[in-house]
């Protein structure tokens, strides 16, 4: 059974998402391995006592590493349908603040259903262990991922455009909508303009250029990892007023002066979401 805010769900049987790539676009493919940078540093920067759980906990097929099942949270959305509302949280248009009690919510009104109370949610179970009433390994894989979407600006968009999903735009003259440029538009640019098309090399060029003072003020969201969720929602909604829509109406064309001044924004959100779901392992695992 999985466990959600104190609910059962059924499940058929253990989905790993390999079974899925051979139908995955490339569009698809490029969304999975923006949250390998995220999986992969976090490993990086666990505490042995941290790392050792995290390695108890993933599944065989994953080899001790993290990173390879990052995408398995929107691999099973079919099969979970529950989990679809926790990877964003639609916020009201024009705001551009996040309110928790206003905002996570599902399209029902369930409180807590939204990418925050996810968060909050699993890591919650992952304090319990070694304890087996949940299923651990679900919950470590669900949280690896969600660290990565609350830190997209448009995952805590508006709520009339769908975070963006409904605003076209025309990245480079090829039409598509703004939540994919934020999702992945921008991350392909980077990778074949600077990066070989490699995102291994573009990971370790944002790895980088994190310095030990950074990583200090990204860590010191609050005293609890509730709070830092929050905190994390708050920053995105911003971002997403201060870049994300900002000079992005219905029909914009975009290109060299949107994404030069927005790719450092999705480059420091990676990293933010890396070095914090580093921090939130470490402070579960201790």
């Amino acid at each position: 059974m999985v466990h959600y805010m104190g609910q059962l769900y059924p499940y058929n049987a253990y989905i790993n998402s390999f079974i899925f790539i051979q139908f995955v676009t490339y569009d698809m493919f490029v969304q999975i391995i923006v949250h390998l940078p995220i999986a992969n540093f976090s490993q990086s920067y666990l505490t042995s006592t941290a790392s050792s759980a995290v390695l108890k906990l993933l599944p065989a097929g994953a080899n001790g590493d993290l990173a390879s099942e990052c995408s398995w949270a929107d691999t099973v959305r079919g099969a979970y349908p529950w989990s679809s509302a926790l990877h964003y949280v639609d916020t009201p248009d024009n705001l551009c603040t996040y309110d928790y009690t206003r905002d996570c919510h599902d399209s029902s009104g369930a409180s807590g259903r939204c990418v925050v109370g996810a968060i909050n949610n699993y890591t919650a179970q992952l304090t319990t262990y070694p304890s087996t009433t949940y299923n651990l390994t679900q919950a470590l894989m669900f949280l690896s991922h969600f660290m990565g979407d609350v830190h997209q600006p448009l995952h805590v968009g508006f709520t009339t455009d769908a975070g963006g999903n409904s605003i076209t735009v025309y990245w480079y003259n090829v039409k598509t909508n703004l939540h994919s440029v934020w999702d992945t538009k921008i991350i392909q640019t980077s990778m074949s303009n600077y990066f070989g098309n490699s995102m291994d090399t573009m990971a370790n060029s944002i790895k980088a250029n994190i310095t030990s003072t950074q990583i200090s003020q990204w860590n010191s969201c609050g005293s609890s990892t509730s709070a830092c969720a929050d905190t994390f929602a708050t920053e995105s909604i911003q971002q997403a007023c201060n870049y994300a829509y900002k000079d992005a109406p219905n029909n914009a064309y975009l290109s060299d002066t949107y994404y030069l001044s927005r790719s450092p924004v999705v480059n420091t959100r990676i990293a933010q979401g890396a070095v914090r779901l580093a921090n939130f392992l470490n402070q579960i695992f201790v």
